[in-house]
């Protein structure tokens, strides 16, 4: 069996935080049944196969881009220097990389990108998975920190109670400089 390294992120949308990648290579005999895009999954279901799939990885990495490097870079590259700071965390070298979308990050070895391959592909599935629930907890985790935005909700997307807190109390730190935050 050929090591098949998939990769995906989480976080193009949202006004606020970080976007996440996530690179994962899977064993032969993983239990491949509970995976699927991490957006066809409950979030019950979601975090109980990030368990697994950590549990069970030959190897797996998490690459964050900020909101302010997000700013500096724009979205597209922040997404793939996160594929690539995922790619970088991995403990064993894949013998090719499948990455969704028509995208590539400048990682080594052979590689390919495929659109929607996070319904497609079971490596790039669980990297979807992976890079959905670490973004989603950590913006549960500021939402201790800064409260007033309820991101512990809606997670930094564009919500309309998201924009109205904006319109309340202001951006924060963690909020996207670069994005239409206000509609108008």
């Amino acid at each position: 069996m050929k090591l098949v390294c998939g990769i995906d992120e989480a976080g193009r949308g949202p006004i606020a935080g970080p976007v996440t990648a996530a690179a994962v290579i899977l064993p032969a005999d993983f239990p491949f049944s509970i995976l699927d895009d991490s957006k066809a999954l409950s979030e019950v279901k979601r975090n109980s196969a990030a368990e697994i799939i950590m549990g069970e990885a030959l190897t797996f990495g998490t690459g964050w881009v900020w909101p302010s490097e997000i700013d500096k870079i724009n979205i597209h590259h922040a997404s793939l220097l996160a594929m690539k700071r995922a790619f970088s965390m991995l403990t064993v070298v894949p013998e090719i990389s499948m990455i969704d979308g028509k995208f590539i990050p400048d990682i080594y070895g052979d590689k390919t990108a495929i659109i929607k391959g996070d319904m497609k592909i079971r490596e790039i599935q669980a990297a979807s998975i992976l890079a959905k629930t670490a973004r989603d907890r950590w913006m549960i985790r500021y939402s201790w920190i800064d409260p007033r935005y309820g991101f512990e909700k809606h997670k930094g997307y564009p919500t309309v109670e998201h924009r109205t807190k904006c319109r309340e109390f202001g951006i924060s730190y963690i909020h996207r400089k670069s994005y239409r935050i206000f509609k108008d």
